[in-house]
């Protein structure tokens, strides 16, 4: 057999490994087929109603951002102030608010802008946490030190105060370019945790036997953190970003409450909750709806994100 054969036979047999390093082969079938990191916490995941709950939440709260006709076929922008607070007529089960607009209407199509600031928001946050994680605990020395330090003074900032800071200094109304601010200040002020996590992941993982044996028979440094280090460090990764998916949900409907967050034309359950709050002597029903959307779906994700961790961490099981 060839180096090059040897190389590859070596590292195929590495991926095939779980986080604990341990051999496995996952085509194999039978009463001994080995048992899997990810196996096990879908048979922990699957016997947990929490679980099912938080996914089922999360599904109709997706569905609901796609496509929101399907839950509501009124429009949201169709307002009119002679129903001014009325009550629920027609298909409009919550009544109407201040402006005479559909509240259950308003609550279903906000879901969309809500949903997107946070999973953009996670999105980026999980490149940048890859990206610094994998740096610190692959490379370690004067990187990890430089890197640790950038996310100790990252994590030192507040969020939402510097958010309302920086958003602040942004004055223009484009509903696009706000919605975008937000992504990105979101982001890039709350990646450090997720960072933290995947920098403690590959510390344990490069030291593992398959990872010093791809090494020594001369996989580069690229090689051996996308092919051997990044699989190991995405689960717990994954967990974080869920979480703090419905982090980010929460700080945009307190950025939008506070009128520093999303444009005035979008749609959001903040604005709706800041409406409903000012007008609550009127009608409570305003400022009840957007808040319980709000509630079960920032509650919905953190729940999942919860049971994924527990799931995969065998000293929880």
């Amino acid at each position: 057999m060839s180096d090059f054969e040897t190389v590859a036979a070596t590292e195929n047999q590495a991926a095939r490994r779980g986080p604990s390093g341990e051999p496995g082969t996952p085509n194999q079938v039978g009463p001994n087929k080995p048992r899997s990191l990810a196996g096990d916490a879908w048979r922990d995941l699957r016997r947990k109603p929490i679980f099912w709950i938080a996914l089922l939440l999360v599904l109709i709260v997706t569905l609901m951002a796609i496509f929101p006709s399907l839950f509501t076929g009124s429009d949201p922008k169709d307002c009119a102030l002679d129903r001014q607070n009325q009550g629920p007529s027609g298909g409009a089960i919550f009544g109407f608010g201040f402006q005479g607009c559909d509240t259950y209407a308003r609550a279903v199509y906000g879901t969309r802008a809500s949903l997107l600031v946070g999973a953009l928001s996670a999105l980026i946050t999980g490149v940048i946490a890859l990206a610094v994680g994998l740096l610190a605990g692959y490379f370690g020395g004067w990187a990890d030190a430089v890197l640790s330090r950038v996310i100790d003074i990252v994590l030192g900032i507040p969020l939402l105060l510097a958010a309302i800071v920086l958003l602040k200094r942004i004055g223009t109304d484009n509903p696009n370019f706000r919605l975008g601010a937000v992504v990105v200040v979101l982001a890039v002020l709350g990646w450090t945790t997720a960072a933290r996590v995947v920098r403690s992941s590959v510390i344990t993982a490069k030291e593992q036997d398959y990872v010093a044996a791809a090494r020594m028979l001369g996989a580069g440094h690229l090689r051996i953190m996308l092919r051997h280090i990044l699989p190991n460090a995405l689960a717990p990764a994954i967990v974080v970003l869920t979480i703090a998916l419905g982090s980010f949900i929460a700080a945009e409907a307190t950025l939008s409450f506070l009128g520093i967050g999303l444009s005035q034309e979008t749609i959001s359950w903040g604005q709706d909750i800041d409406t409903g709050r000012v007008h609550m002597r009127e009608s409570s029903t305003p400022l009840l709806v957007p808040s319980t959307f709000l509630a079960l779906t920032v509650l919905a994700f953190i729940m999942l994100g919860d049971a994924i961790r527990d799931a995969f961490d065998p000293k929880l099981r």
